[in-house]
């Protein structure tokens, strides 16, 4: 398939879920269609594009790192195959590229640019943990990850069932996956009994678990090793 120049945002599959369980074939026409990929870490990426198909020659492709070590002041180069009329892939480390996870900088300075973007579909732990949660998907508010400070960490999440009731917004964050079980722990600590957790975790992978309990009835739960799983925390009333 032949492609226009644009910059194609690629959702990647969510830890070891099948690539035919989560993305549609149409995924795959587009990626055999670019040559140039702007990617988080350039060996899952690598790993990514071969899942979807083996008979993929990686060493034609080339590959420019977005992660937390990249040089930012070399994104705009990235886009430089667009204005040669080829079209850009961007690849995060695992579900949709820019939520909660790095290529808002790309997209940004494509916009920028005036190229055209292309948001592909696929998972996102973060929808998809909100759709399980039966919470209010209306109103709700993602805050990443919470202060590592133990004060600072009470606060935030005491801050964010406030705004759970005061606004009935569902209140969204992550954790890392070793620290899963100590920061449901301090959600039972702090939360009011009445309040409602979803715990989503391993979503779309054998190991899934999403599971909504008020604290009081979290309490008497025996939860699954979270310690490498990652996970989905919601909070609502």
């Amino acid at each position: 398939m032949e492609l226009s120049p644009a910059l194609y945002l690629i959702p990647c599959t969510l830890g070891n879920a099948p690539i035919e369980q989560v993305l549609p074939s149409y995924n795959k026409e587009v990626i055999l269609g670019i040559r140039h990929f702007i990617v988080e870490e350039v060996r899952t990426a690598r790993r990514f594009l071969k899942a979807v198909d083996k008979g993929i020659d990686i060493d034609e492709l080339t590959f420019c790192p977005m992660g937390k070590h990249a040089d930012a002041a070399l994104f705009r180069q990235y886009l430089r195959p667009l204005a040669q009329g080829e079209p850009v892939g961007v690849i995060s480390e695992a579900g949709c590229p820019a939520i909660a996870d790095p290529g808002a900088l790309i997209v940004a300075l494509a916009h920028q640019q005036g190229f055209r973007v292309v948001p592909l579909v696929g998972p996102s732990s973060i929808l998809l943990a909100l759709m399980a949660s039966g919470f209010n998907g209306q109103n709700f508010s993602f805050h990443g990850y919470l202060p590592i400070d133990p004060a600072g960490r009470t606060a935030k999440i005491k801050k964010m069932e406030s705004a759970a009731y005061a606004d009935r917004q569902t209140q969204l964050f992550i954790e890392t996956p070793y620290r899963n079980a100590q920061m449901m722990q301090e959600l039972l600590r702090t939360c009011r009994s009445q309040t409602r957790i979803c715990l989503a975790a391993g979503i779309t992978c054998p190991e899934e678990y999403i599971r909504t309990l008020t604290v009081q009835e979290w309490r008497k739960v025996t939860l699954p090793d979270l310690r490498k799983i990652p996970a989905i925390f919601l909070l609502y009333i």
